[in-house]
């Protein structure tokens, strides 16, 4: 694995254990009435073929999912207004079941268009065009100013003056900022991701 791919990796791995301290990020995009799950029920229906949808979820919720999309099945036959309120349910039982699986609370289902930042639509094309050049770069450039920038001002706050006790403690928060990100991006690329199934022993290896 190249040096460069290597720190995407760090990044990515960085971001996903940062997600839930960000406001609206823990969600990433599986619970959007545009995202993938949703989009995998909409087929689903409009098929009546329930396997499009079983890959989102745990096997012990697959009977769930199936009362769910039988009974939405039959009520958006009634068309207008049912079938409008029928595929809803369904959407949400899905939705619900499928955060449950990755250990994450369900708290609605959130409308279509939402600004999901450059990097989740970039992952996904990237896997759409099968080329992953955009997104680890774009990743890189980001892990490369969060990292100077810290170590910036570590640096710049670490001469100090041993009687300037404000200078001293803006120097400790300045260290330990950098220090934990640092910590954190190691961690993150000789760990496995935590998510909807459990990853190969191997995938936080990064010279594999």
């Amino acid at each position: 694995m190249t040096a460069r791919l290597h720190v995407a990796r760090i990044s990515v791995l960085v971001a996903l254990l940062c997600a839930p301290l960000l406001p609206g990020a823990a969600s990433a995009h599986c619970d959007g009435l545009d995202g993938p799950v949703v989009q995998a029920a909409r087929r689903a229906l409009e098929s009546g073929n329930v396997d499009l949808v079983l890959v989102w979820v745990q096997e012990a919720d697959e009977k769930e999912v199936r009362e769910a999309f039988r009974r939405s099945s039959a009520v958006r036959k009634l068309g207008g207004e049912a079938r409008e309120l029928a595929d809803r349910s369904f959407f949400e039982t899905l939705v619900r079941l499928h955060r449950r699986g990755e250990g994450a609370p369900y708290t609605g289902l959130v409308p279509a268009g939402r600004d999901l930042g450059p990097a989740i639509p970039l992952a996904d094309q990237a896997l759409a065009e099968g080329k992953v050049d955009r997104i680890a770069e774009l990743i890189v450039e980001e892990t490369r100013k969060g990292l100077v920038e810290r170590f910036r001002r570590a640096r710049e706050a670490r001469d100090y003056a041993p009687s300037d006790v404000a200078a001293g403690r803006d120097w400790v928060e300045a260290y330990v900022t950098y220090i934990h990100y640092v910590e954190r991006a190691h961690e993150s690329a000789v760990e496995p991701v935590a998510g909807h199934f459990p990853e190969p022993a191997h995938a936080g290896d990064p010279h594999r």
